[in-house]
């Protein structure tokens, strides 16, 4: 635990009388790498930090009021759909699922009221962090609550989760304003605008539009294709979107973790230009520092895996401790070495990166959907109905081609669906997780993911039209069409980065009837399959040995972590469920890998938990996803809890809980109808598990029970 010394308990008084003298602290000196900073003050009445004015009755609100001229969204308008579309994309807003109860801007600690409807004054301050180019224009943002207190500061990072901009992760920075912490949210070079190539419009900072020539270096984001180069892809391939996190040809995920960094040094500098002591010569002064400054790094999915990077990374010593749910980790190669067991028995597959298991996924997802085996599942039967009707059977195509290409063995749909989900699981997915396959693709989440990872690892050009793809609006038919221009202006409100997405869909270029809609699109015999060869060619990039393919894999090495969290204490919780991100890719071998490296020094618990997946927001959907509900539990509760556990850690030396499995009782009840959530439905996190519950971390090993 780091030792805290705030002058020797001096007050910011008393520090600047000793400054004023001639001792004490460094002056407060601007980043070289960061841009223009602004800043709003919100009176938490009006206006606020946390629900932009809504309070906790308007975030339940299934939609945000609209603009008043939706074809010009201001700034404040803007922000105040960001806010409502991320927290609800993130969180179950449903009381029955615990919104009002167990979290939300309501609830504090020991589930006592918050403020008025959850509303938190305090300022806002926003700017660009970049190399001085104008082409990274990674978005920070520091939220400093008007409870903060300069004399036992503390700091928490809400990294955005997906391909998501700033705000996408207010959902955790909702913990830190609540306890009167500054929060340090970056975006971290993605963000949910696109480059319009047929205007030549993009997104500023504060998600509005302009020409491209006008923002000149002040864009969010620039493909950055010369006047002829962007002429000539309009005349090719007219109506098409480039995306921050898939074009920017940055592989911005393997800054990640800097970009979190600078997000702690972006709330520091911002802390001390407010509340540092004063030196004679009218000098801010670095009054709140590491040394006597609380910092938590946090963040789920991405954003969770971008909190351990930073931890990684942090030489400087800026973060404390680690609490984060669900972490997308690429680990080591090295990591194949590791040994994962679940009830005494290996398990099937471990330690892959993010972008072997969504190609897989990608390949085998719509088939398994129609499995008899998961046809319980949440939108199973819509799934069937949908995708394989007669009008367009895509997903028992797929299953088709999967068998005409030697990847799938049976004679009917259902066997070889059957055979799909089988590869599934032995690529290391959970049994728990094969009834929210159908759901998945549905969203065509892996082909969404998988595009975007690609274009990303490659440093792909939107010109590149990687294998085939691209993104553009389409009509029913699958045609490429026009967005609607309103859709557009509030885009970077609406959008989370991953087309399908905000009226923005994923393109098959290369379809024998012409580009269309990917999962409509037709193959070169005429069907249409879910578009197979463009899943093959993404695979490709992972296992080939072509130009584009080495391309790729040089970007996906790049963003490999090492396990070494620098002793830091450090929390992890991860949904058993997880169908995205599956835990034993992910958060196990992890902790595994920690701990060989670190060894004795390792601080890291790992809490699993039954039960629980990685797409609350999902639950709060019961007339869409009829059965999430009923099924599982909100992960955000245990996020909570374990930000809790590693304050208290922190400031009074409070034992975190041990490695565990937290075992759950879903809701029940009618599928889409199930009753409320109680606390009886999320037990706490134990110091001391029972030996059933204990999961054992060794040197390069992790035993899971069941």
């Amino acid at each position: 635990m780091k030792v805290r010394i705030f002058h020797v308990g001096m007050t910011v008084v008393a520090a600047a009388a000793l400054a004023a003298c001639g001792g004490g602290d460094d002056i407060n000196a601007k980043p070289t790498w960061l841009g223009t900073t602004t800043e709003k003050a919100y009176d938490g009445v009006s206006d606020d930090l946390l629900t932009a004015g809504l309070g906790a009755t308007g975030l339940a609100l299934p939609v945000a009021p609209a603009p008043a001229d939706p074809l010009k969204p201001t700034v404040a308008e803007l922000r105040r759909t960001a806010i409502h579309t991320n927290y609800r994309a993130i969180v179950d807003a449903t009381a029955a699922g615990g919104f009002g109860t167990l979290y939300g801007p309501t609830v504090a600690e020991a589930g006592a009221q918050f403020g008025a409807d959850g509303k938190i004054a305090g300022t806002e301050y926003l700017a660009f962090a970049d190399e001085g180019a104008g082409k990274q224009n990674v978005t920070l943002m520091v939220q400093v609550p008007a409870t903060f207190n300069a004399n036992s500061p503390c700091i928490i990072t809400a990294t955005s989760s997906g391909s998501r901009g700033v705000y996408g992760g207010i959902s955790t920075g909702e913990w830190g304003l609540k306890r009167g912490c500054a929060v340090a949210y970056t975006d971290k070079g993605t963000g949910g605008a696109p480059h319009d190539l047929m205007t030549d419009t993009v997104p500023l900072i504060g998600g509005d539009r302009a020409s491209a020539a006008s923002a000149g270096t002040q864009a969010m984001f620039n493909a950055g294709l010369t006047e002829v180069e962007r002429l000539a892809f309009n005349a090719a391939s007219p109506n098409r979107f480039a995306f921050k996190h898939a074009h920017s040809g940055q592989n911005a995920e393997k800054d990640w973790g800097k970009s979190t960094l600078r997000a702690v040094e972006f709330a520091f500098y911002v802390l001390n230009q407010r509340f540092g002591a004063v030196d004679g010569g009218g000098n801010r002064l670095q009054t709140i520092k590491p040394s006597n400054t609380v910092v938590i790094a946090s963040g789920l999915s991405n954003g969770g895996g971008a909190a351990v990077a930073a931890a990684e990374q942090d030489s400087g010593g800026l973060i404390d401790g680690v609490a984060v749910s669900e972490p997308q980790v690429n680990l080591p190669t090295s990591a194949a070495s590791l040994t994962v067991r679940r009830g005494g028995q290996p398990v099937s597959a471990h330690s892959k990166p993010l972008y072997d298991y969504i190609t897989h996924a990608n390949l085998y997802q719509a088939c398994a959907s129609l499995a008899p085996s998961v046809a319980s599942g949440p939108y199973a039967v819509a799934f069937a109905a949908g995708f394989a009707g007669a009008a367009f059977p895509v997903a028992p195509n797929r299953c088709a081609s999967l068998k005409v290409a030697g990847l799938l063995q049976g004679t009917t749909t259902a066997e070889l669906a059957e055979d799909a989900l089988r590869k599934l699981q032995a690529h290391g997915w959970e049994a728990e997780s094969n009834v929210l396959h159908p759901s998945h693709a549905a969203f065509e989440v892996a082909p969404a993911v998988t595009v975007t990872y690609a274009n990303s690892y490659a440093r792909a050009s939107v010109k590149d039209n990687l294998c085939g793809f691209s993104y553009a609006a389409t009509a029913a038919t699958g045609a490429v069409s026009t967005v609607a221009p309103a859709a557009l202006a509030s885009m970077a409100a609406t959008g989370n980065g991953v087309p399908s997405s905000a009226g923005i869909n994923l393109v098959n270029n290369l379809g024998s009837l012409g580009a269309a809609r990917d999962f409509l699109s037709f193959n070169a015999a005429g069907v249409a399959d879910w578009n197979l060869a463009g899943a093959l060619c993404l695979r490709n990039l992972l296992t080939g040995t072509d130009a584009a393919a080495q391309r790729l894999q040089v970007g996906l090495n790049e963003v490999r972590l090492t396990g070494n969290l620098r002793g830091k204490p450090t929390l992890i919780v991860h949904g058993r469920a997880d169908a995205l991100l599956p835990p034993n890719h992910t958060s196990r071998p992890y902790a595994a890998l920690n701990r060989q490296v670190e060894g004795a020094a390792s601080k890291l618990s790992y809490i699993e938990v039954t039960n629980a997946q990685h797409f609350d927001g999902f639950i709060g959907l019961p007339t869409v996803l009829a059965g999430y509900d009923s099924r599982f539990i909100p992960l955000h509760v245990y996020l909570n809890r374990s930000l809790d556990a590693m304050l208290q850690h922190l400031r009074t030396g409070a034992a975190l809980p041990a490695s565990q499995v937290v075992r759950t009782v879903p809701r029940g009840g009618t599928a889409g109808a199930a009753p409320a959530i109680t606390t009886a439905n999320v037990p706490a996190m134990l110091t001391t598990p029972a030996a059933a519950d204990a999961i054992a971390i060794t040197a390069g090993s992790i035993a899971v029970p069941d």
